[in-house]
């Protein structure tokens, strides 16, 4: 365990830019083919207190760390790379794949059911789709959802009744990949809903503002 905290602490110190990663539900098979993919990322996967350690170790010459060490959480990974962070998130967004939920897992975002027809045939469907708090209705001989409704909101467990019809829906609302939390790079701190940002509609608001001026 000291061999470990020791290298961890001095690979902390080799790369311009650190980010945490929580790993839960990351299937080993795409483990090993997300390694493969981003090679210009050193991905250290161990326990939450031996991370703990080597940041603590390693706070006195990386400004910053302390911060980025208060956003672990989950199953924690260590990524380290000399990209910034935006490539870093860009690059792992491309690397995830949809997944249907199951019961018992946290919702990685807010999962909205949108407005619009089902393949459901009138039925039983009507009241289990009421009991999760879906109004609905019958329109050419369909059960139809009237409103958008977000089921659940990020972080919260989803319940079976719920995974099962998200299922049925078509939705697939679970990533398979690298969940990002925070990176550091110089000292600052990018978290994930910042990493998160769309790039189109960004530029779209910076070529609004550039032309509004």
């Amino acid at each position: 365990k000291k061999k470990e905290v020791t290298e961890i602490n001095q690979l902390l110190k080799k790369y311009s830019c650190i980010a945490i990663a929580d790993m839960t539900n990351m299937p080993s098979p795409q483990l090993q083919k997300l390694r493969s993919n981003l090679k210009d990322v050193k991905i250290l996967m161990s326990k939450r207190r031996l991370i703990n350690i080597a940041i603590e170790a390693a706070q006195t010459t990386i400004p910053g760390l302390t911060n980025l060490q208060k956003e672990i959480n989950g199953m924690p990974a260590l990524l380290l790379t000399n990209q910034n962070p935006f490539k870093l998130a860009k690059t792992l967004r491309k690397n995830k794949s949809s997944a249907p939920a199951k019961p018992g897992q946290k919702a990685p975002h807010d999962i909205l059911v949108p407005a619009g027809p089902t393949p459901f045939a009138p039925g039983p469907i009507l009241g289990e789709l009421g009991a999760l708090g879906l109004k609905a209705t019958i329109q050419d001989g369909k059960v139809t959802i009237k409103e958008d409704k977000i089921v659940v909101k990020e972080g919260e467990t989803i319940s079976g009744p719920l995974a099962g019809m998200l299922t049925r829906l078509g939705i697939e609302p679970m990533e398979i990949g690298i969940n990002l939390l925070a990176t550091l790079e110089n000292g600052v701190i990018f978290n994930k809903s910042v990493l998160s940002v769309d790039e189109t509609a960004y530029l779209n608001n910076m070529k609004l503002a550039a032309s509004q001026a």
